[in-house]
């Protein structure tokens, strides 16, 4: 059986064991406070001079330590601000060797960094937007500092490339140089260019389903805007919840694509079911063809007719001289007569 744990007397142990354990349980309850208050009774406060205490510099102190003075003023600092909120005693308070009761550990976190970076600009602005999101800062300088491990967690993990997307996308609202660095690496990327030229294409579909339920109108094949009937305004309004139902990582390609064949292909068959429509919607589809025909003939140079000449040429122009004589032979025979 395995043996039982029983009481231990501090009598029992060796003094440097015992030692150990009461510096551990002292630290899990104060945390960085209980090296805090080292430097804090021991490092001599600014507008101190050295003869009015025994107390020395952080240089020193660090020398002492063996350890940095940056890191030494890292706990100095994160006291002073405490001290400022009335968590601690001010520097001028505490003698060297003197004890007192410190806050929880839980505190030390929301005044002190480990890094130099918390400081500077870049820090003290990671710092803020943290605070803002109800986080340590101390985890965001960390992320901030260790960009590779960044990557690392983008990469692997589906959930995290999610988080730092949603990201992205804040930040592009506020950043132009941001924003045109990324098209601009979309537009070099045969993937990224597909799957954008996809999205739109779904974007512009679901926007004219959504514009017959908002507006009532729909745009016909020619061109013509026109009342959508009930019909086609139900059908839309139906397309278009299941839609607004889909969640925001489901494809929408290809119920867009659905929504606005169905919608496209009622509205062919309201404007054949309406003779006057019928008539207008061939009227619009004959004009624009034939604005865009003499678009592209009004476009044709002929100032170098001697360089560019082809039998062929001439024999296109030829047939469309034809086809435009009857086209207007067509049209007068059609003229109202008065």
């Amino acid at each position: 059986m395995p043996a039982q744990d029983v009481p231990v007397s501090a009598q029992d142990v060796h003094d440097s064991v015992a030692q150990d354990a009461r510096e551990f349980g002292a630290y899990a309850r104060t945390g960085g406070w209980a090296f805090a208050l080292k430097v804090a009774r021991s490092v001599r406060p600014g507008g101190q001079a050295v003869g009015e205490t025994p107390k020395i510099s952080a240089k020193e102190f660090a020398e002492l330590a063996g350890c940095s003075p940056e890191r030494v003023m890292r706990y100095y600092k994160a006291w002073d601000m405490a001290a400022d909120d009335g968590i601690v005693p001010q520097f001028e308070a505490l003698t060297p060797g003197e004890d007192i009761e410190l806050p929880d550990a839980d505190v030390w976190l929301s005044y002190y960094s480990s890094r130099n970076s918390a400081t500077s600009v870049r820090g003290t602005a990671i710092t803020a937007a943290a605070e803002a999101e109800g986080i340590r800062p101390t985890k965001a300088l960390e992320v901030a500092e260790n960009p590779t491990a960044l990557r690392a967690a983008i990469l692997a993990d589906p959930s995290t490339a999610q988080t730092a997307r949603a990201a992205l996308l804040d930040r592009l609202k506020e950043d132009p140089t941001l924003q045109t660095e990324l098209a601009r690496d979309i537009a070099r990327t045969d993937e990224l260019k597909k799957a954008v030229a996809t999205e739109s294409r779904a974007a512009d579909r679901i926007g004219y389903v959504r514009q017959i339920v908002e507006n009532g109108q729909v745009k016909t094949p020619a061109g013509q805007t026109i009342d959508a009937p009930a019909e086609l305004r139900a059908e839309a309004e139906r397309h278009l919840s299941l839609l607004d139902e889909l969640d925001e990582d489901e494809d929408t390609g290809e119920w867009a694509t659905e929504a606005y064949d169905t919608v496209k292909s009622l509205v062919v068959q309201a404007v054949e079911a309406d003779p006057e429509l019928r008539v207008q919607e061939r009227r619009t589809k004959f004009y624009s063809s034939l604005q865009k025909a003499t678009k592209v003939f009004e476009e044709l140079t002929f100032d170098d007719a001697d360089d560019i000449y082809e039998d062929d040429m001439v024999q296109r122009l030829e047939e469309l001289q034809q086809a435009i004589s009857t086209c207007i032979t067509a049209l007068r025979k059609a003229a109202p007569t008065g």
